[in-house]
């Protein structure tokens, strides 16, 4: 037989451990939370937070394989459907070995393991805060190109009427001051216009 990597052994045989397991990752997915032994606790989180991840995926392949461990129908149905969407965001992680005291019988070190409940405020906010962010740089990045494209077409204006430094106009004749028959007062200089 060989020697059990995590410490001795629940139960009498490795079928009888693969069984008791099942059977807590069971009762654990049922009610949210049970209470056990420290080391029952310890050794069901790695299987329930395994199970919980094939959940996340919800492929077939996953579901069967959730199938093989735990036999409850009704238990994978809500796992799949009601467990694993409260943890789409989380990485792991997804529960809790708390120490309660000695057990009255044989003084046994007790725990309750339970499933964290994921915080439903932090997970609805979080994507609205992104999306709204992501909203108003959309709008910013609007604006500023509409405000270059109304720049230069308000620059040409404004440095066609009002800008004094700049040349004259040149007619169709190549005259560059003349706007039209008599606009040119008699002893002028074109220099004296410009400056």
């Amino acid at each position: 037989m060989p020697t059990p990597t995590k410490g001795p052994r629940l139960g009498g045989s490795p079928a009888h451990e693969k069984l008791l397991l099942a059977n807590l990752a069971t009762e654990l997915f049922r009610h949210g939370k049970i209470k056990t032994t420290e080391t029952k606790a310890k050794r069901l989180r790695p299987l329930a937070e395994q199970l919980i991840t094939k959940a996340k995926r919800g492929d077939l392949h996953s579901r069967r394989r959730v199938l093989g461990i735990v036999k409850d129908k009704d238990v994978v149905y809500s796992l799949f459907e009601q467990i694993a969407p409260r943890y789409t965001n989380r990485p792991g992680g997804y529960t809790r070995i708390t120490k309660t005291g000695p057990r009255k019988g044989d003084a046994a070190p007790m725990a309750v393991i339970e499933l964290v409940e994921e915080l439903q405020v932090a997970a609805t906010t979080a994507p609205a805060k992104k999306a709204a962010r992501k909203a108003a740089a959309q709008q910013d990045k609007v604006e500023a190109l509409t405000r270059e494209e109304e720049a230069p077409a308000n620059a040409t204006a404004s440095d066609v009427a009002g800008d004094q430094d700049a040349e004259a106009p040149v007619s169709a004749s190549g005259d560059k001051d003349a706007e039209g028959p008599g606009t040119k007062a008699e002893g002028e200089d074109t220099d004296d216009a410009k400056a």
